[in-house]
C-alpha cells in the first residue's frame, strides 16, 4: 500500500495529527497511573486487596497491561465508533480470560494469572486487532490480503520501535540519574525509584513512540522494507536445514528425536519459523513485490515442507498421548499443530495448484490461508481459555478415565497432578475418587487431598521388568539365593540379558563374616550386599586407564584374580563426627596403589 492511499483510507480523526497525538498522550498516561495504583494495591505485608479479591485483581492488570496499545494503534486508524466498539469488546474478552484463568485455580490464597494467557491472549489481541482495522478501513467484512499484510506488518515494526524507543529513553534517564548523582544530587534518581514516576512516564513515553513512528508513516515502510527483505533471504537457510532434517529421517530414524523429550516443540517451532519467513518473502502478494526467482522456489519448497513438519507433530504427540494421556501442555500443542496443519494445507496447495493448472496465480492460496487461519488462531485461543475447552478440565477427564478403564494403575497415578496442578476440577476429581470402592485409589487420593507439598506424592516403585543373566566366577561356584531374581529398571542387574554381560563373584570386602556380590559389567564392578529388604546396590567403582595403557574390562580382572580389596590412596574427610565426603578421582587422575595395578576410581 502506497503512502497516499494509506493517508486516504484513515479516520477523520487521522487527519488532525496533534489531536491523534493528545488522545495517545491522554491513553498512555492513564495506562500508567492504572498500572501504578494497581501495583500499590499488591504491595505490603500480610492479605493485600489483590490476594483477597484476586477474580477482581487479575481481570484489571491484564485489561491495563493490554488493551492500551491496540487503543493507542486504533487512535486514527479506525472510525469512532468502532474503535469504541471494537475497546468494549476486546476489554470484556482480556478480562473474562483473566477471570477465568485465576477463577479455576484451587486455593484461597496465591491465585494469579499464568504466563500462557499472557502470551496467547497478546497474541489473539494482536491478530483480531489486525484483522478489524483493514475491515474498517475499506468498509469490508473481509478486506483485500494487501490490506492485512500492510497493517500486521506495520504494527508489528512500529510495536518493535516504540518498545525500543521507550527502553533507550529509560537508559538516558538512568544516565542522567548517574550524572546528577556524581556531583551530589540524587533527586532524578530517587524519582525514578517511585512507581507513581516511573510507571506513567514509561506509559508516556511508550505512547509518544507510538505516535511519532505513525506520523513518520514513510520511515517506518522503510523500515519494514529492509526489515522483510532480510527475513526473507534467511528462508533460503531454513529451508536448507529443514529439507536436510526431513532427508536425513529414514536413515537415522524418530528414536533419537523422541528421546529429546522436546520433538514437537521442536518441530512446530520449526514449522513457525518457516510460516513466518514463506509470508516475509511472500509480501502482499502484488507483482512489483514479487521476489527473485530464487526465493519463490525457496517459498514453494518450504510450504510443502510444512506438511511432513506438522505429520511429525502429530506423530509424536499421538504416541505421548497413548502412553501418559491429556495434560494441559499436550492438549495447547495439539491446538498449536492443528494451526500448523491449517497452514501446512493452504500453502501445499498453493505450492502445488499453480504446477497442475498452468495461469494459477503463484502461490495465490497463501492469502485465503493467512486470513483463515488467523481467525482460527483467535477462536481457538479463546476456546483454551475459557470453559469451553479448558486444558485442565480435559485433562482431567482423560486421567480420570484412564484410572477408571485400568490403563493406569493406581500406585503409578499422578494423584499430585489433581491435587496441585489442574485446579478446581483437580479437586472435584480428587474428592470423587477418594469416596471410590477401590481402597488403594480411595487411599492414594485421600493422601493427596490432605498433602501440602507435591513431592510427598510419590509413585510405586518400577515393577521387576526382566530377571538378568548372570555368569559365576569361579564356574563352579553359585550365587546367594536371592540375588537372581527379577528386577527394574536402574538395578545394574537389568543390564545382563546375556551369560557374556556380567561376571559375579562373591567376596567378604568389610571382613564381616557376610559374603558380598561384585557385578561385573564392561564398564564398572557393582557391590551388592545384602540387607533385610534383599540383594541391595551400595555403589560402584567405575573403570579408568592410565595414559598409554589399555582398558582392562572388569571381567577379565576376576577370571585372572586381580580383584581383590585395597585401602585407598587419600582418606575420606570428616567434618567433626560426620563424613564431609568420600574422595572421587578426577577423570585425569591415574590412581596407583602399592603393590598392584590401579585401575578402578570410586
Amino acid at each position: 500500500m502506497t503512502d497516499q492511499t494509506d493517508t486516504a483510507g484513515r479516520s477523520d480523526l487521522g487527519q488532525n495529527d496533534r489531536l491523534v497525538g493528545l488522545v495517545r498522550l491522554v491513553i498512555g498516561l492513564a495506562q500508567g497511573i492504572a498500572l501504578y495504583l494497581l501495583v500499590r494495591a499488591s504491595e505490603g505485608e500480610g492479605a493485600t486487596w489483590s490476594s483477597r479479591f484476586p477474580e477482581t485483581f487479575g481481570p484489571l492488570v491484564l485489561v491495563a497491561l493490554f488493551l492500551p496499545p491496540p487503543l493507542l494503534a486504533g487512535v486514527g486508524r479506525l472510525r469512532w465508533p468502532t474503535l469504541a466498539i471494537w475497546g468494549v469488546v476486546a476489554a470484556a474478552a482480556l478480562a473474562f480470560l483473566a477471570w477465568h484463568d485465576v477463577a479455576r485455580q484451587a486455593g484461597d490464597v496465591g491465585r494469579e494469572m499464568t504466563f500462557p494467557l499472557f502470551a496467547f491472549s497478546a497474541a489473539a489481541l494482536f491478530i483480531a486487532h489486525h484483522l478489524i482495522v483493514p475491515a474498517d478501513r475499506e468498509r469490508k467484512l473481509i478486506a483485500s490480503f494487501p490490506a492485512y499484510f500492510d497493517a500486521a506488518w506495520m504494527a508489528g515494526v512500529q510495536l518493535v520501535l516504540s518498545i525500543a524507543f521507550a527502553g533507550a529513553f529509560w537508559l538516558l534517564l538512568f544516565l542522567g540519574a548517574a550524572l546528577f548523582n556524581i556531583i551530589g544530587l540524587s533527586f532524578l534518581g530517587d524519582l525514578i525509584e517511585e512507581g507513581w514516576f516511573s510507571l506513567p512516564l514509561t506509559g508516556l513515553a511508550f505512547a509518544t513512540a507510538v505516535h511519532l513512528t505513525d506520523v513518520r508513516d514513510g520511515l517506518i515502510r522503510g523500515v519494514r522494507t529492509v526489515a522483510l527483505m532480510l527475513l526473507s533471504w534467511l528462508l533460503l537457510v531454513l529451508t536448507v536445514l529443514v529439507g536436510g532434517f526431513l532427508a536425513a529421517l529414514p536413515f537415522t530414524g524418530l528414536d533419537g528425536l523422541w528421546e529429546t523429550g522436546s520433538a514437537t516443540a521442536l518441530v512446530l517451532s520449526a514449522a513457525g519459523g518457516l510460516i513466518i519467513l514463506i509470508n516475509a518473502a511472500y509480501q502482499d502478494g502484488r507483482a512489483d513485490n514479487l521476489p527473485p526467482a530464487v526465493l519463490r522456489v525457496a517459498v514453494r519448497v518450504a510450504s510443502v515442507l510444512l506438511t511432513p513438519l506438522v505429520l511429525i507433530a502429530f506423530w509424536g504427540l499421538s504416541l505421548r498421548i497413548g502412553q501418559h494421556g491429556l495434560t494441559p501442555d499436550r492438549i495447547i500443542a495439539v491446538a498449536c499443530a492443528l494451526v500448523g496443519a491449517a497452514y501446512a494445507i493452504g500453502y501445499g496447495l498453493g505450492a502445488i495448484i499453480p504446477l497442475i493448472r498452468k495461469g494459477s496465480p503463484w502461490m495465490k492460496a497463501l492469502e485465503m490461508t493467512n486470513i483463515v487461519t488467523a481467525v482460527l488462531v483467535v477462536a481457538v485461543i479463546l476456546a483454551l481459555f475459557t470453559p469451553l475447552a479448558d486444558p485442565a478440565r480435559l485433562s482431567v477427564a482423560d486421567q480420570v478415565a484412564r484410572l477408571n478403564s485400568g490403563k493406569v494403575a493406581p500406585g503409578k497415578f499422578d494423584y499430585a497432578f489433581l491435587a496441585f496442578e489442574s485446579g478446581k476440577t483437580g479437586r472435584a476429581a480428587l474428592a470423587t475418587l477418594a469416596a471410590s470402592t477401590d481402597p488403594e485409589i480411595a487411599r492414594r487420593a485421600a493422601e493427596a487431598q490432605a498433602s501440602t507439598n507435591r513431592t510427598d506424592l510419590t509413585e510405586d516403585a518400577p515393577a521387576p521388568t526382566m530377571t538378568p543373566v548372570i555368569a559365576v566366577w569361579p564356574t563352579d561356584a553359585t550365587l546367594p539365593q536371592g540375588f537372581v531374581v527379577p528386577v527394574s529398571e536402574g538395578d545394574p542387574r537389568e543390564s545382563c540379558k546375556a551369560s557374556d554381560d556380567c561376571l559375579a563373584t562373591t567376596m567378604d570386602l568389610n571382613e564381616d563374616g557376610a559374603s558380598e556380590v561384585l557385578l561385573a559389567r564392561p564398564w564398572d564392578i557393582s557391590l551388592f550386599a545384602r540387607t533385610p529388604d534383599g540383594w541391595v546396590n551400595q555403589g560402584a567403582w567405575r573403570t579408568s586407564r592410565c595414559e598409554g595403557e589399555d582398558a582392562v574390562d572388569p571381567r577379565d580382572a576376576i577370571r585372572k584374580g586381580l580383584v581383590r580389596p585395597s585401602p585407598s590412596p587419600w582418606p575420606d574427610l570428616m567434618a567433626g563426627s560426620r563424613a564431609a565426603g568420600r574422595f572421587q578421582p578426577s577423570d585425569d587422575a591415574c590412581v596407583r596403589h602399592p603393590g598392584q595395578d590401579g585401575w578402578f576410581g570410586g
